[in-house]
């Protein structure tokens, strides 16, 4: 299948809203990486969303000149042909893209999918991200709005995070404490300034103390029940049905969660769940083994030849692929999106 199109991204979302599970997006910075979430996605039978951060990006542009638009744009085109190999549908979507980044990153984006549109195609991307959790909510919410009415019209859905997400993540950082957590005042402040759905469809990265990278258990303090209270707030506000989900979430920061934590999160609107950290340890680790196992292959040792088998980068490439395949399949049960994929 091919990329999904924008009424095939929307029908993604709507049926795991419905259905109450979440998309695993990944985090991909290579052709190697993305084909290893795309198998991931096959073999679980699951549709799913890759995503590219201002950093993979970068990496993808080539470390001569480190172009972003470059590198997410020659990556979007690729899997836009290698996707058709696929039998899921996927999304393009690009991940955490903070103020002092969008010139150089998303609005460019933007104007490569709106040329699309125009010329009666689809958009390159299905969603970006806007990610003003540094600014003040008002400054946030303001830059949203203007992305909003472009991403609308480029038929691309925009994802926004209105408060910060812990750790670090592609070098923008912030502390683990009591911020990390979301107001029913804020989300009506988002629903004010961008709608329910009218002025175009969004994706809402909220905080209930999600924190990105690895922790140890007890570091981390999850409130995925939080989020009930956000759709009940905004709900109340305007006026919808009692038990209505007006926010589609994101769930951020979710390496180590449990699975009640995850289950609760996907019960109270979440539909797209980031991973990153224990997809590149899942890519590495087989990597590190292969390396360790036949160093004196690898290495040209005591003035040896080596062996050009074990050397070769799809010797090792190979096992990385797997090895990151089957924890996006694992992601997809975490998630209850396996076997869901649209026939």
């Amino acid at each position: 299948m091919p990329i999904a199109t924008p009424e095939i991204y929307n029908e993604m979302l709507d049926r795991a809203k419905e259905g109450k599970f979440a998309y695993p997006a990944i985090n991909v910075t290579s052709t190697q990486t993305l084909h290893a979430a795309l198998r991931g996605f096959a073999e679980a039978e699951s549709d799913g969303i890759v995503q590219i951060s201002t950093g993979g990006a970068e990496f993808l542009g080539g470390q001569y000149s480190k172009d972003m638009v470059s590198g997410a744009v020659a990556l979007a085109e690729f899997a836009h042909i290698v996707a058709k190999k696929y039998p899921v549908n996927v999304a393009l979507h690009t991940d955490h893209c903070p103020k002092d980044k969008l010139d150089g990153y998303v609005r460019p984006l933007l104007a490569v999918s709106r040329e699309r549109v125009q010329r009666g195609e689809n958009p390159l991307f299905q969603s970006h991200m806007w990610d003003g959790s540094a600014e003040t909510l008002k400054d946030n919410l303001a830059i949203g709005q203007e992305l909003l009415a472009e991403a609308a019209a480029a038929k691309i859905i925009l994802e926004v995070e209105i408060t910060p997400t812990g750790g670090e993540e592609d070098g923008v950082t912030h502390e683990i404490n009591d911020e990390l957590y979301t107001t029913a005042e804020d989300a009506v402040r988002t629903a004010e300034a961008l709608g329910l759905g009218e002025k175009g469809r969004y994706l809402l990265a909220a905080s209930f103390g999600n924190v990105h990278g690895v922790y140890k258990p007890g570091n981390v303090v999850l409130r995925p029940e939080l989020l009930k209270d956000l759709q009940e707030g905004v709900a109340g506000k305007f006026d919808k049905p009692a038990g209505s989900r007006p926010f589609d979430f994101v769930f951020h920061g979710g390496s180590g969660s449990t699975e009640e934590e995850i289950a609760t999160a996907l019960q109270n609107g979440v539909v797209k769940m980031n991973l990153d950290t224990d997809t590149q340890y899942a890519f590495t680790r087989p990597v590190a083994a292969h390396m360790f196992s036949h160093y004196d292959g690898v290495l040209k040792v005591d003035g040896e030849v080596g062996n050009k088998k074990v050397y070769d980068p799809r010797s090792w490439g190979k096992a990385a692929e797997k090895g990151m395949a089957e924890r996006v399949q694992v992601a997809c049960a975490n998630l209850r999106s396996t076997g869901t994929r649209l026939k």
